[in-house]
């Protein structure tokens, strides 16, 4: 049984090396409807998106891992718009590290752009927009929305406070009042730790989630059912 903390406590995880994984994947009721978008540098971003079928409605854009495609969050973002959440899968602007930290950082320019996209929509409720992220996705989505109050709700699936140079931990602060899911394996170590140092003397609302199966990003949401349940129920009550 996954172990679910309450706000303001947390557990320790490993942002761990994920490779060969074979997902368990959730089923998947319908297929995304492909979009683009421009990013500020004038770069075109594909995204998936997953519309409700009620609106306008929430929404929620969705970041992958470092060399996972949006397809990874198929099943969860169906969930979601099961949900009556329009869903938002993005790209990465790249598969692999480039080996510069500031360059990998800026990549939270296009988590950015994806929020903006999802302002412009009239199907999308004005303040109920959220950002979830996946690895080093989750590093993204923290500086992305750190300083953009139009993002209401937060979640970090494998969280690290730092990964190849890019921390978090200030972006955090800076994030302040606004409540964030932090969710990793038990057997995850610096995923579960970092999320409990996240948790700790929070500015505002903090809600931890330690699955007992033993995976890393979405690769842990494919695996874990009630994993997947915690995440859509908590932009459900956030974003209302």
């Amino acid at each position: 049984m996954p172990r679910c903390h309450a706000p303001w406590t947390l557990g320790r995880g490993m942002l761990g090396v994920v490779a060969a994984v074979v997902f368990a994947a959730l089923p998947v009721v319908a297929a995304g409807r492909s979009v683009s978008f421009r990013s500020d540098d004038g770069r075109t971003i594909n995204a998936l998106v997953f519309e409700p079928s009620q609106r306008p409605s929430a929404a929620v854009v969705l970041v992958p891992m470092l060399g996972r495609p949006k397809d990874d969050w198929d099943a969860v973002a169906q969930r979601l718009a099961d949900a009556n959440i329009l869903a938002l899968a993005i790209d990465l602007p790249g598969l692999s590290d480039p080996g510069d930290s500031s360059v990998l950082g800026a990549w939270s320019r296009d988590v950015h752009a994806a929020v903006a996209y999802l302002q412009s929509r009239p199907d999308v409720r004005p303040g109920a927009i959220g950002v979830a992220g996946a690895s080093l996705g989750a590093s993204l989505a923290a500086m992305a929305v750190a300083g953009d109050p139009v993002v209401r709700s937060l979640a970090l699936i494998s969280p690290s406070l730092e990964y190849r140079g890019v921390r978090i931990d200030a972006a955090m602060k800076q994030y302040g009042g606004r409540p964030a899911l932090l969710m990793a394996s038990a057997h995850d170590p610096y995923a579960a730790r970092s999320a409990r140092e996240l948790a700790k003397d929070p500015p505002g609302p903090r809600q931890t989630h330690f699955s007992e199966i033993t995976a890393h990003g979405t690769v842990l949401l494919a695996r874990d059912g009630e994993a997947v349940r915690t995440l859509v129920e908590w932009f459900q009550r956030t974003l209302g």
